[in-house]
């Protein structure tokens, strides 16, 4: 099957302007000003999407899938995450996870997660782990996670700076580091640790000592929850001018944090570190709060739904271009995630694909060269054609 998205504006997410884009099973085979199909004696589907924007299908790199949560108890943890709600969101390549539940949630059905969605039409991975060190493996090495699992690319969350954490030292740490990095060499793929960072004091001041005095490079130290205070982001815009990325998480339990992580990510491009940053949901996620004597008070569950919301919003607002905003969820992950076919829309790359219209509304998206979610006024109004 040869499919042909006729007339699209392309944010690549560099945008090319108005194009055609031929699909060939799962690829991107041709991306020209027409494509010339009329002689061809194959079947082909033809979508006019005219008026439409194409964006390259979203990564969020940090979804809880098999649920998270857990701090409150039992009846706190959260339930996984289904099909739909990734596709609604956008989201045609997600990276599971665990937190601060090590105990009753497993790596084992975390990966069992993974595949159903694998099967189901997305591209997924996971990491190994979870906030505690020394990490959960399945194989009782992260090195070995890496190089037998193919879903495996990296180690996380691992928690730092945070009253849930293990406290770990410096040295388990970076004993932490150098294995996600000895996995990553053996089997070409990123052997990141993504670190969960809290609002203690310290920071990222690890990560700084790791990336200064050994001899680890800095791109395998990946932070998240970096827009929790302003201290954070000023740490993250340090981290990313001396070559690392970060991360900051679009759900939060109140519209002061909404605000603040539009507002961090605008200061980010204003910096000129906005090739180094990256946005995840922290989706089905637990979003605790907890009193001034560190007694639990009560949570929201993360959505994946924010991943898109930030980046639209800082758009609307015109505080940053679609083009730039646009990376932090497409090609920034793909660097960070070492995805070599994703982030972008370039010929051979995967037909990861988000059409959105004109006012920034997600309505269709394919994944691997299928529509998972289609606008069906395309076909009433006479634009499909086979």
């Amino acid at each position: 099957m040869i499919k042909v998205l006729k007339n699209a504006k392309i944010f690549s997410p560099k945008y090319l302007g108005k194009k055609d884009i031929l699909i060939l099973k799962d690829k991107i085979a041709l991306i020209d000003e027409e494509v010339d199909f009329k002689t061809s004696s194959m079947e082909i589907k033809v979508f006019d999407v005219t008026g439409k924007i194409i964006l390259p299908g979203f990564i969020d790199s940090h979804v809880h899938i098999s649920g998270g949560g857990g701090e409150g108890g039992f009846s706190s943890r959260t339930p996984e995450i289904n099909l739909s709600q990734l596709i609604r969101a956008g989201i045609t390549t997600v990276v599971g996870c665990l937190g601060t539940d090590g105990i009753t949630r497993s790596l084992e059905n975390l990966f069992a997660k993974a595949k159903a969605l694998e099967e189901e039409g997305l591209t997924t991975f996971m990491y190994t782990g979870s906030y505690a060190v020394p990490p959960l493996t399945i194989t009782g090495s992260i090195v070995k996670d890496l190089v037998l699992i193919d879903k495996v690319i990296g180690v996380g969350e691992i928690a730092i700076s945070d009253h849930r954490s293990t406290q770990p030292t410096l040295d388990e740490i970076k004993k932490v580091v150098s294995s996600a990095r000895l996995g990553g060499l053996l089997s070409n793929k990123a052997g990141v640790v993504n670190f969960h960072v809290g609002s203690g004091e310290a920071g990222i001041n690890y990560l700084f000592e790791i990336a200064k005095n050994t001899e680890i490079p800095i791109v395998n130290l990946y932070p998240t929850h970096m827009n929790r205070n302003r201290n954070l982001l000023f740490q993250g815009i340090e981290f990313a001018k001396m070559g690392g990325f970060f991360d900051l998480t679009t759900s939060y339990s109140t519209k002061e944090g909404k605000d603040r992580t539009v507002g961090f990510l605008r200061e980010c491009f204003e910096n000129k570190v906005i090739d180094n940053v990256t946005l995840t949901s922290d989706g089905q996620g637990s979003l605790p709060k907890f009193g001034s004597s560190g007694s639990f008070m009560g949570l929201k569950i993360g959505e994946v739904s924010s991943l898109y919301e930030i980046v639209r919003e800082v758009v609307n607002n015109g505080y940053i271009p679609l083009e730039e905003a646009i990376k932090t969820i497409t090609l920034n992950p793909s660097k960070v995630l070492k995805l070599k076919s994703k982030g972008q829309i370039k010929k051979n790359f995967d037909a990861d694909l988000v059409i959105i219209n004109e006012d920034l509304e997600i309505e269709s998206v394919m994944s691997r060269g299928e529509f998972l979610m289609f606008e069906k006024s395309l076909v009433k109004s006479g634009t499909f054609e086979q």
